[in-house]
């Protein structure tokens, strides 16, 4: 931790005051650029989740004063609320508590705080993801693709639903791209079924 009276390397070259990097968004890289199918790797999740998460972090610095319960119900917070919005993304939560805990530098950013560094840092991201994956050929933001047209599944889409529910479990899938894996393996196997009486 860097002495009261000196400067530490990130505010010398940033300013005291113009912190246009947070250090959450390196988290996101991970996600945009190593999972782009990810339902939390999309755009929304990514500007709209950090940015809710960020409101959240200032209201709980503001209203508890104890910066350690501050910021762990900032996180709480930041996950329950990203869940109801449709914006789940787990770096989310660092930004959340990188809010609460505050310091002198977030405070002087106030309200502004979560559009200023966070949004323009995430948005600045999913732009990045976009170039890249474009430039690799890959789709980001994500869309599942089609079906691949065979034989009507033997399954149908609340058969899915009904196996999520009984499962009791959350996947990193959209539910579109999970339908779609499932056709894929049953044509597959209808395939792979066909060859061998062939044969």
């Amino acid at each position: 931790m860097p002495s009261p009276g000196r400067a530490s390397p990130v505010c010398a070259v940033l300013g005291e005051t113009s912190p246009l990097i947070i250090a959450p968004v390196g988290a996101s890289a991970v996600i945009v650029f190593a999972i782009p199918a990810s339902p939390l790797a999309q755009p929304w999740p990514v500007i709209g989740g950090n940015m809710i998460a960020a409101f959240i972090g200032l209201a709980c610095a503001w209203l508890i004063h104890d910066p350690t319960w501050a910021a762990a119900l900032a996180a709480s917070l930041a996950l329950a609320i990203m869940s109801l919005t449709r914006s789940l993304h787990p770096p989310g939560g660092a930004v959340a508590m990188t809010a609460a805990l505050g310091e002198p530098i977030v405070a002087k950013w106030g309200l502004l705080f979560p559009p200023v560094p966070v949004a323009v840092n995430s948005a600045a991201m999913v732009a990045a993801g976009v170039l890249f994956h474009r430039l690799l050929r890959r789709s980001y933001p994500h869309r599942p693709l089609p079906s691949p047209g065979a034989a009507a599944p033997t399954f149908v889409a609340a058969d899915i639903d009904e196996a999520l529910q009984q499962m009791g479990e959350s996947f990193d899938i959209a539910r579109a791209d999970l339908e779609r894996l499932l056709e894929q393996a049953e044509l597959n196997a209808h395939q792979r079924r066909l060859r061998s009486t062939i044969t």
